[in-house]
């Protein structure tokens, strides 16, 4: 077998089960990315002097925006589905959520969180947004055991089994297909990776990394990743025949580029800057 001959199958969303209690994966898997990231923006602030216990603070408030907002993201655009079945609406367990819908949500938590303590936006999305996009890598191994979020039909020598009652009606005869959630996952990893190096390339250079810098950089290079995958996906939330997760992250893109424009060519301050002190830095 060819080294690049990886046939994926997923043994199913469960993780383990404790009398009538059960542990999903995708739940796990969310536990797992939250307490990681956790340390990793707790490290960051501490070498950045900002106390860690905002950050602490913080990842609670993002928890508390982003699950609700991903999963209410996903809902709607998928009502069809959900309008005759209101208690599935919150079985997020099941899988179903949206990481565009997780980021608005967690976006809003964040912008009031730094207002609440007098601080600076930027500076919190900077210290987080490694933790986010590593977690955004371990979250897509959920839509592995839950069987989802997966490509079309694919011959190639990587390739996801999915069961007969996960595929969609028109690939009921196909057994194989593209595992999305291995490409956008490895490629969450590189991101993360960059967004890394350029945090400790900033340090070394005494700061000469603007603040908002890297929430800019994360913007651009995961919606650039995400643009691609998304074109090989079966279950895309479709706005008529566009969709959604494109649209988002083409906009992302643009905002991103109009961000880092802002802040080196135009040489201006960005909004929501809190606390005073770190506008220039």
């Amino acid at each position: 077998m060819s080294l690049l001959a990886f046939r994926f199958q997923s043994p199913g969303p469960i993780f383990f089960e404790i009398g009538p209690v059960a542990v999903r994966w995708y739940g796990f898997l969310i536990a797992m990315a939250v307490i990681i990231g956790l340390v990793i923006a707790q490290n960051l602030a501490k070498r950045k002097n900002v106390d860690p216990e905002i950050i602490g603070d913080l990842v609670l408030w993002l928890v508390i925006g982003a699950l609700p907002f991903a999963r209410i993201y996903y809902v709607l655009f998928e009502w069809e589905r959900y309008a005759g079945r209101p208690g599935d609406m919150i079985a997020i367990w099941q899988g179903g959520i949206a990481i565009h819908g997780a980021i608005i949500g967690g976006t809003l938590a964040a912008i009031l969180f730094a207002w609440l303590k007098k601080q600076s936006f930027w500076q919190l999305m900077d210290l987080i947004v490694p933790s986010v996009i590593l977690g955004q890598a371990i979250g897509r191994w959920g839509n592995f055991f839950n069987s989802e979020a997966f490509g079309v039909p694919t011959n190639l020598p990587w390739r996801l089994y999915i069961p007969p009652h996960r595929r969609p009606l028109e690939f009921l005869q196909f057994e194989y297909f593209h595992p999305t959630f291995l490409y956008e996952s490895l490629w969450n990893v590189m991101v993360f990776v960059l967004l890394m190096a350029l945090f400790f390339w900033g340090l070394r250079r005494r700061n000469n990394l603007k603040t908002g810098t890297l929430a800019f950089v994360y913007l651009i290079s995961y919606s650039l990743g995400r643009v691609w995958i998304e074109g090989f996906r079966t279950d895309s939330l479709m706005l008529g025949d566009w969709r959604i997760a494109q649209i988002i992250s083409i906009s992302a893109i643009a905002l991103g580029l109009f961000g880092l424009f802002w802040l080196y060519i135009a040489k201006r301050p960005l909004p929501f800057q809190f606390d005073k002190s770190v506008v220039n830095d």
